[in-house]
């Protein structure tokens, strides 16, 4: 079997956002396989198991630290190179952590689809929602078979772009259990911040960040709370979310963090009072399953795939309904049994998910199309 999975992780870089973490995070569970990683050395050097595989040298201006150009080069790549590779080593399978593959070439691979966001919130004239539209239903099309992040993702590829559901396998994601932990800080350290509600993620509208600020200005005492929103700042969406909290007179209290480093993470969620993530749709959510890790209370949507990352360990709230969300933090607040009680239950779930198992899973379905 040796060198006859190809690994294409050409679009690896520094800071880590979701489809990053699970590459990060998978493919040292694919070692029973001996692929060959397609990784730049840059990415290479960032994770210390890579040295473990067989590793093929590729540019590092493949990435999306780059834009869209980054993105631009790697489809062109991936069209151009990849076959040649893939002939070179002589595989008989690439398998691509991202819905990335080259068309109409004799290479046989699998790919991982971890949401169709851009199809059902799409955007006038975005590159992104042209590459969603035109190039991903010609690669699944082509697959040999898709990963998903959940049975959701696996539902809307089948809606979306009508392809069969046994072609199809969701794979539930996980976190990593050694950094996403409970870590007992001295009360000095927890006393140095007013309490705070934490969101973690990118800015876009899908997001639903206009109603957390709205529904955290609801709050009776909200005086007494602040609301931390984590994730890069983005000049198309951050300035109208912080004009929102202006208008609402609650400027003192939204913290605009930025992007904030991995490992600083655990950290800031374990301090918050919850994690409130009311997304308009995920193909996972990450920042669910790692809050509860962390034994933090998690308050999240009751649509897409977001119940089945929380199980029965979160507030569900309709994430259309700011009163829903307010209410819901105010419970949160309020009531340290409750903040217990779902620490608990986080605690449980999190438990349940390991990248082990994703690995092991992921391998069940690559083995069949060796």
């Amino acid at each position: 079997m040796s060198k006859s999975v190809l690994l294409n992780l050409s679009f690896l870089f520094a800071k880590p956002t979701g489809i990053t973490t699970y590459a990060f995070n998978l493919f040292p569970h694919l070692q029973p396989l001996n692929p060959t990683l397609l990784i730049a050395p840059e990415a290479a050097q960032l994770s210390p198991v890579a040295s473990d595989f067989n590793c093929y040298p590729v540019p590092a201006n493949l990435t999306p630290e780059q834009g869209s150009k980054g993105h631009l080069r790697r489809l062109l790549w991936t069209q151009l190179q990849v076959p040649r590779i893939y002939h070179q080593l002589r595989s008989s399978l690439l398998f691509s952590p991202l819905p990335e593959a080259p068309l109409f070439t004799n290479c046989r691979y699998v790919v991982t689809v971890h949401d169709l966001i851009p199809l059902r919130f799409p955007k006038r004239r975005s590159p992104l929602t042209i590459y969603f539209r035109y190039y991903i239903p010609q690669v699944l099309a082509q697959a040999q078979h898709i990963i998903c992040d959940s049975t959701a993702t696996a539902k809307d590829i089948t809606q979306f772009l009508g392809i069969p559901a046994n072609k199809i396998t969701p794979v539930l994601l996980a976190y990593n259990a050694e950094h996403f932990r409970v870590i007992n800080l001295p009360n000095k350290e927890k006393e140095k911040n007013c309490p705070y509600f934490l969101y973690i993620g990118r800015h876009d509208p899908y997001k639903n960040l206009h109603r957390l600020i709205e529904a955290f200005a609801a709050l009776p005492n909200y005086r007494d709370y602040e609301l931390w929103i984590t994730g890069p700042r983005d000049e198309r969406y951050t300035p109208l979310l912080e004009e929102q909290a202006a208008q609402l007179g609650i400027t003192a209290q939204v913290k605009f963090l930025n992007y904030v480093p991995y490992e600083e993470l655990p950290i800031i969620i374990n301090q918050a009072i919850a994690l409130v993530f009311p997304s308009l749709w995920e193909g996972f959510g990450l920042p669910v399953l790692e809050a509860m890790a962390c034994g933090t209370p998690v308050i999240t949507s009751n649509i897409s795939s977001l119940p089945e990352a929380a199980g029965d360990a979160a507030i569900l709230i309709n994430p259309y309904k700011t009163g829903e969300i307010t209410e819901a933090m105010q419970a949160v607040a309020t009531d340290s049994q409750l903040r217990s009680h779902l620490s608990t239950l986080g605690l449980a779930r999190a438990s349940q998910l390991s990248w082990a198992k994703t690995g092991q899973a992921t391998m069940e379905v690559l083995r069949k199309y060796l």
